[in-house]
């Protein structure tokens, strides 16, 4: 997905090996950083718990004219002057597909920002896959890992991803079966056509998808002015103004019409969109997705 930013196509690009080794380097720490997050933001969590059929005991509410009386918990309900009925966990196997857009545009880093969005998206991707799996969920990667319920999970995500060719800026859906759900990771720079004329089609099939947007700082402010060469990172195209703050209100307008259409488009599906910037914690991010999830947060930033 292409990028504006004072930065020069990566050298990397040319070559397939070089590309592999500089992800592979990259993912190690990622891991580590992932994994942290993960233990600090889980405490408290018990996973994404629905009422439904199942073993374990989820909670006990009031008896609600027309249940059946079978589902009343008597020892319970003889507590106090009101009648409570026991509801279970649903325990249903559930797929959540992660995906993160890792074309060069991700490996954009403003002076703004302490990461770059690539390394963000995937310190997010990896903590997503290890909370989940915890929380008893299947995670795959589409195209690239099968769905897997095992507790090391993310690790074997990580090395699948150390180990991937050319990446590719939009999943591939030819895996996705069934109801399930869709995290994709990204800068969404493309037009929103392409993003949603790739994905519109698997609502049909019972999927939902949550859009984690992921901005520098400066793609949001373009805080350049002077003299200043711009470049695409995945095309090589150059342009270079005499006056960059010439350009810097036509820039903002298509940057934010670009989000409110992505954003309005995913309202109408029932999908979620929430912008993350690398200036502030992955945390933030990996909270809000899991409430996107949870079914508690909807839209929005």
């Amino acid at each position: 997905m292409a990028a504006i930013g004072q930065t020069t196509p990566p050298t990397a690009r040319n070559s397939a090996l070089a590309e592999a080794r500089r992800r592979a380097a990259l993912l190690p720490d990622c891991l580590i950083e992932a994994k942290r997050i993960a233990n600090t933001v889980i405490t408290g969590w018990h996973g994404r718990r629905r009422r439904g059929p199942g073993e374990n005991f989820w909670q006990f509410r009031p008896y609600a004219q027309g249940e059946s009386m079978m589902r009343i918990d008597w020892r319970r309900s003889a507590r106090d002057d009101h009648t409570y009925v026991r509801d279970m966990e649903w325990e249903a196997a559930h797929t959540v597909w992660l995906f993160a857009d890792l074309t060069p545009s991700m490996q954009f880093r403003s002076e703004l920002a302490p990461v770059s969005k690539e390394h963000r998206a995937l310190v997010i991707l990896l903590a997503l896959a290890e909370t989940l799996l915890r929380s008893g969920e299947r995670v795959g990667f589409p195209g690239l890992m099968d769905p897997v319920s095992n507790r090391n999970g993310a690790e074997k995500l990580a090395q699948a991803l150390a180990t991937a060719g050319t990446p590719a800026g939009l999943p591939d859906t030819r895996m996705m079966r069934g109801p399930s759900e869709l995290v994709m990771i990204g800068d969404f720079l493309d037009t929103p056509d392409a993003l949603f004329s790739t994905l519109t089609p698997l609502s049909a099939r019972g999927l939902r998808a949550h859009l984690l947007e992921v901005a520098d700082p400066a793609e949001e402010s373009f805080p350049y002015t002077g003299r200043t060469a711009f470049s695409d990172p995945e095309t090589g195209r150059e342009l270079t103004l005499g006056r960059a703050e010439s350009l810097q209100e036509a820039y903002l307008d298509a940057y934010r019409a670009r989000r409110a259409v992505l954003a309005d488009t995913a309202r109408h599906l029932g999908w979620t969109f929430t912008t993350h910037h690398t200036d502030r914690p992955a945390s933030e991010a990996l909270t809000a997705v899991h409430m996107r999830l949870s079914g508690l947060g909807q839209g929005g930033r």
